[in-house]
This record gives structure tokens, C-alpha cells and sequence, in this order.
């Protein structure tokens, strides 16, 4: 079981159990014919739990479990809220939804026999992305409101979702349309990419292209270098220093803890985490991780196996989309 949530599983689950009954001291008074009744067993109060509020923020050595516990929630009931496993890793920062999650009943010593209270369906489901999808279009196609998926998965307006990634859909969410409250802006477009056509910046783009070649031209770093951190950083987070992704991906290049890329703090950091992409003498973790520049003959290869040979995806055809707006980019930019 994942360390993450086995600190506290007990916990979780809100057991209680009898305590030891004190045997009483040894009398030499002579026994009586009569038993004497059995010790009572004393049964240990059950912990305070909070009401739980709709959303929570993750701080520093919190786990899934021990935020269960704390509201009363069943663990597997908040992982599956917010689309997570029993592997998957929180950060700091993370918001979760605790609205939905059932709760975990106490136990007790001796229960009375009762016929177990029929079970009402979830009132949530699941949708997995894939490619081509938007918050809004999937909204339209399960006849819930924008607002409502971004309210049940801790989204935003200039969000991004990637294939693979699954949203909670509360059912029976009203639409939008109609609502006495004006309806949430519409999401940010994610940018399209398609071979030789230059995708337009966006303001937010354009600041983070910015980012990423003024850092490099400080490393030394020459146009084709250049190109591919663009190409890499379009593909990975659409050029947005989004706070979320991929298990613990993060920032501009979607770099990850776990692997060795820094702190959170340090991913969503744009100037650390280009320096890292393309490592190098400057590599802020070195032994840890390979940048472009500690690639063998890279200049020799595509700009998608050089991004590649770096961000290691899932995806490795995709970068070599963004190669043309990258060089245009580079140009408008530099």
C-alpha cells in the first residue's frame, strides 16, 4: 500500500474498540455459589471530526487519509471524488472537493442486528479526457454546467485538461442557462496546433515565450535550442504555468517532484524550470536530471526527439506539431 495513505488508514476508518476491563484484586473471602457478573466493557469515546466544508487545501504532510479522517470521510469515497488512486500523490497547494464523499460509519462493540439502509446511487461520475475535448464541450454533452465541473474538480477559467486526465461530473447539475447568477466566463481556449500553421500568442503565451528565451540567451543557449523549449513547453502545458498535471507534473514543462525536477515551489518557478529543461552546466539539479544540453548530438536530431529525449512523454509525436509556430515565435519575440 502507497506510504501516502497508510500513515493513517486506521484513522480513516474511524475505529473504535473496547478497552481491557480492570480485573478486580483477589479476595480471601470464600467464593459464593453465585457467578459474578462480568466486567463491563468501556468503550473509548469516538475522535471529534469537522464538518467538512466543500473544497480543501492541501498543506505541508497531509495525506489523503489523514484529511478523511479529520472530516469523517471514507478514503477510497475522497479519492474517488477527485479522480485519484491509492497511488497518486497531493501537494501543497492541491485544492480537493470533499462535497459528495460519503462518510465513514463509526463501529461500535456490539452492534444491533438491522436490515442495511438501501444505498442511493452516487451522486457523481466520472469522465476520462481525451484528445480534442474541452471543459465546455464536455458540460454540453452530460447536460451540467461549466461552472459545476469547474466547482467539482477544483478548476478555473484559464484551466487546461489534458487527455488521460478524469473529471468528476456532479449529476444532475443545473445548466447554466437560466441561472439567477450571471454564468462563469468561458475557459481560455486551449491552443490548436497543426503542422505549418503558426498558432497565434496568447497574452499569457506570449509572456512565458518571453520567459523561456531571455533565460536561454543568459545561458548562452543558441536559436535551435531555443525552438525546442518552445515546441517542448507548447506541447506540455500549452505555454501556461498551470498549477496541476500528469500525478505531480508541474509548470511551464510539466517537470515532476518525483522525478527528481525540484520542489513544487521550484517547478512553477519559469526561469528554474527552463534552466533545468535545458540543464547543461547550469543544470540546478545535477545527477538528477538530463537537459537538452546533456543530450549526445542533439543538434543532429528533430525538434521531437529532442524535446523528447528530455520530457520522456507518453506522446512522443505530439511536440513536432509546434515546430513551426516555435520558430515563429522565436522570431516575433527575440
Amino acid at each position: 500500500m502507497p506510504i501516502l495513505l497508510t500513515g493513517s488508514l486506521a484513522a480513516s476508518m474511524h475505529l473504535t474498540m473496547p478497552t481491557e476491563a480492570t480485573a478486580a484484586p483477589h479476595s480471601p473471602t470464600p467464593r459464593s455459589s453465585t457467578p459474578a457478573p462480568a466486567p463491563l466493557a468501556q468503550v473509548a469515546a469516538p475522535a471529534a471530526v469537522q464538518a467538512p466544508p466543500a473544497q480543501y487545501t492541501v498543506a505541508s504532510g497531509d495525506t489523503v487519509s489523514t484529511i478523511a479522517a479529520r472530516y469523517g470521510l471514507a478514503t477510497a469515497s475522497l479519492l474517488a471524488l477527485n479522480g485519484l488512486s491509492w497511488s497518486s500523490l497531493i501537494f501543497p497547494g492541491q485544492v480537493l472537493n470533499l462535497t459528495g464523499a460519503t462518510a465513514t460509519p463509526a463501529a461500535t462493540p456490539a452492534p444491533s442486528p438491522q436490515s442495511p439502509a438501501p444505498q442511493s446511487p452516487s451522486s457523481q461520475s466520472s469522465y476520462t479526457v481525451v484528445a480534442g475535448d474541452t471543459v465546455s464541450g464536455i458540460a454540453a454533452d452530460h447536460g451540467v454546467s461549466v461552472a459545476a465541473i469547474y466547482a467539482a474538480n477544483g478548476l478555473g477559467a484559464a484551466s487546461i485538461i489534458y487527455p488521460g486526465q478524469s473529471l468528476a461530473l456532479p449529476a444532475g447539475a443545473p445548466a447554466a442557462s437560466g441561472s439567477v447568477s450571471p454564468p462563469a466566463p468561458a475557459p481560455a481556449p486551449t491552443p490548436q496546433a497543426t503542422n505549418d500553421v503558426v498558432t497565434p500568442l496568447s497574452a499569457e503565451m506570449a509572456v512565458n515565450a518571453s520567459i523561456i528565451i531571455t533565460t536561454a540567451r543568459s545561458l548562452g543557449v543558441g536559436d535551435e535550442a531555443i525552438v525546442v523549449a518552445l515546441a517542448a513547453a507548447a506541447q506540455e502545458s500549452s505555454l501556461r504555468n498551470v498549477q496541476f498535471g500528469d500525478r505531480d507534473s508541474l509548470g511551464l514543462f510539466q517537470q515532476r517532484s518525483s522525478q527528481g525536477w525540484g520542489t513544487p515551489e521550484q517547478l512553477l518557478d519559469p526561469v528554474r524550470a527552463t534552466t533545468a529543461f535545458f540543464g547543461g552546466k547550469a543544470n540546478p539539479n545535477p545527477g538528477l536530471t538530463r537537459g537538452l544540453l546533456d543530450i549526445p548530438n542533439w543538434t543532429s536530431m528533430t525538434v521531437t526527439d529532442a524535446a523528447q529525449a528530455v520530457q520522456k512523454s507518453a506522446h512522443p509525436g505530439e511536440y513536432a506539431k509546434w515546430e513551426t509556430s516555435a520558430r515563429s515565435w522565436l522570431g516575433q519575440l527575440r
